[in-house]
């Protein structure tokens, strides 16, 4: 999973970045500070892991993994090219989904590139310039496919139809995420796309120090109420401090949490959303060599899951033997859960469910 953090220049988007990556990327106080995109796997935070870990005496724990991209500061015109936008555009186009981060700070040392806080303006410029890179995209698309459709190749008449509907949604300042898909078909040819627009987004309210623990300040309040228009997910959460969280050794973090009254870190947050808004869950794998965690999409099937693993596993599936998580641990081991009829034997057509402990059986 490949999440792109953007925003305007001087929001906290790079703070907020090596907050959650400890990947470095540089914050300073001027536009463009950030020209290519630093890249950040940040593994996802499971307490279940350990649990398994010692329960099975593993070498290794490996957990999922997130890919966290800070994208360079977009301004108005960026669709045009302006502030070397049309390449921190193209960043944009590789994500799966969007961090988009919104000031919801004042002050005066920190200089803003529009010259006031206004966290709508703020949204509506990234917003727009992402729109007008789809619509140039899109229109261009249209128009060679309206000249080729006269071949009477199907699948060039089905794309025509969803670009007519994206220019139309792009042309009435909607998100191409708005236009529905009516087939497989249709739902292939939008991904391939890359639409910047089609991307889900998650808000991220960046708020000061003092205002941590009452969250909901003007600004915030303005964001939320956008984002709930969008069906969008907004995150609340102070930049500067996360980055002093980020800093600490795991016992005084937790301890520096309880005193701010911080139940989830930034990062537990993002990731959280970001599983949620994409449709993503994990099931888990456990033995004395490894202990790991497998990123699949809600509703996937027994043998897809094992394809995560291996390709074989998927191509010669047998079966699954399959216990939860918390019957594993209440039984207190797989032999036991076993001896306690918790264990199943599940086939082909078995939905993996969030924290499945699976052995796959399969013959190649």
């Amino acid at each position: 999973m490949k999440i792109g953090v953007v925003g305007l220049p001087n929001v906290g988007k790079s703070t907020l970045f090596n907050a959650i990556t400890n990947a470095g990327a540089q914050s300073a106080n001027y536009p463009f500070c950030t020209i290519e995109p630093n890249v950040g796997i940040v593994d996802v935070p499971d307490e279940r892991l350990e649990v398994l870990g010692k329960m099975y005496n593993t070498l290794k724990i490996t957990p999922a993994s997130i890919e966290f991209v800070d994208i360079a500061g977009l301004v108005a015109g960026a669709s045009k090219g302006e502030g070397l936008g049309n390449k921190f555009l193209s960043h944009i186009r590789e994500v799966d989904a969007i961090v988009h981060v919104v000031r919801c700070f004042e002050n005066e040392k920190i200089i803003h590139v529009n010259g006031s806080i206004d966290p709508l303006r703020d949204i509506e410029i990234i917003n727009l310039e992402l729109a007008l890179a789809d619509l140039e995209q899109v229109t261009k698309l249209y128009e060679k496919n309206a000249k080729l459709v006269k071949t009477g190749d199907k699948s060039l008449i089905t794309a025509l139809s969803l670009l007519e509907r994206l220019k139309n949604a792009l042309e009435n300042n909607k998100p191409a995420r708005s236009v529905q898909v009516q087939n497989e078909d249709e739902e292939k040819l939008l991904k391939n796309f890359q639409l910047l627009t089609a991307k889900p987004v998650i808000y991220v309210a960046n708020i000061s120090e003092d205002d941590v623990g009452k969250e909901d300040n003007k600004f915030v309040q303005a964001v939320k109420a956008f984002a709930k228009g969008e069906n969008a997910k907004v995150i609340v959460l102070s930049a500067k401090i996360e980055e002093e969280l980020a800093g600490l050794e795991p016992s005084e973090r937790e301890i520096f949490k309880e005193e701010l009254g911080i139940k989830e870190s930034g990062l537990e947050k993002l990731v959280s959303a970001s599983y949620d808004l994409l449709g993503l869950m994990s099931f888990l794998t456990a033995g004395e060599k490894e202990v790991r965690a497998w990123t699949i999409k809600k509703g996937t099937k027994a043998p897809q899951a094992s394809g995560k693993i291996h390709t074989d596993f998927e191509k010669g599936f047998i079966k699954a033997e399959v216990v939860s998580y918390n019957d594993l641990v209440e039984a207190g081991s797989f032999i036991k859960a076993k001896e306690k009829g918790k264990v199943r034997i599940e086939g082909k057509d078995y939905i993996v469910q969030d924290g499945d402990v699976m052995l796959f059986r399969f013959n190649v």
